[in-house]
């Protein structure tokens, strides 16, 4: 465990050193989200209508604009060899960084996400079951977009080609995180909208730095 979180902590200072990454993603969320209500108009039923779901594709293609750097940095450096050839198994490293990713990507976002629901008009409670939706669900667009960056690692456009790869995988996400905000304002319960969101978040742990390190390996020979 203290080998995972000296990975993490690397990372998240490597990510403190260029603060711009994490300003550009915090301020296109910002940008992306705030030009719908100005688009569409000032109606109130038909902005929390549409909130939800401009803010989850919103937050989804945010996450994905520091993706392809993920270990793109550290391949062009020779850091990615020397840590496969390390202690830690190259699992761990692509978890590792992952979820350094989403401290720095996906945890503001979600928190931002609340301050962001006033301008859709969406309620106190619609606004915490979208923060919520948007914790438990940037993890899984982390571990997929993850994979995507180490399936294209070292390949030319690699960022159009990993968005092609991941945006299909993700939309399961999209689906139950958007889901779990309407099924509160029909009335319904959201618990079984977090309970898939939390499947999907295992079983993307369980097989994605698989996939990853087989991936990392392939561009490292």
């Amino acid at each position: 465990m203290s080998g995972f979180l000296a990975l993490v902590g690397r990372d998240l200072r490597l990510a403190w050193r260029r603060p711009g990454d994490a300003a550009l993603v915090l301020a296109f969320f910002l940008l992306a989200a705030s030009l719908f209500p100005l688009g569409v108009g000032p109606e109130a039923q038909l902005l929390a209508r549409i909130g939800p779901g401009v803010l989850w594709v919103a937050a989804l293609f945010a996450g994905m604009l520091s993706l392809d750097r993920l270990f793109a940095d550290d391949f062009a450096d020779g850091s990615l060899e020397l840590l496969a050839l390390g202690a830690a198994p190259l699992e761990l490293v692509a978890l590792a960084k992952c979820v350094a990713h989403w401290l720095t990507t996906g945890l503001p976002l979600a928190i931002l996400s609340p301050a962001l629901a006033l301008l859709f008009n969406l309620d106190g409670p619609s606004a915490a079951v979208l923060t919520l939706a948007l914790a438990l669900g940037t993890p899984s667009l982390s571990l997929l977009g993850g994979l995507g960056a180490a399936l294209t690692l070292g390949a030319r456009r690699g960022g159009a080609l990993l968005a092609l790869l991941v945006l299909p995988l993700m939309v399961p996400v999209l689906i139950f995180g958007v889901g779990a905000v309407e099924a509160l304002a029909a009335g319904e319960g959201v618990a079984t909208h977090m309970a898939l969101l939390g499947a999907f978040l295992l079983v993307a742990l369980a097989t994605t730095p698989w996939a990853m390190a087989a991936a990392l390996r392939q561009a490292l020979e």
